[in-house]
């Protein structure tokens, strides 16, 4: 499963540091995403407004 995390706070890197953790999830996308997220998911340079 691939997932698109919105948003850049610590909220959103806490989730995408569980999903990480899940051998059913394959790629994980985060919008905009920040430094620290970046380590578990590939950022996506876009607003997310």
């Amino acid at each position: 499963m691939n997932i698109l995390v919105i948003g850049g706070g610590g909220r959103e890197h806490a989730l995408a540091w569980k999903l990480k953790q899940s051998p059913r999830v394959g790629k994980i996308w985060c919008a905009p995403g920040n430094g620290g997220i970046a380590r578990d998911a590939e950022c996506v340079a876009i607003d997310a407004g």
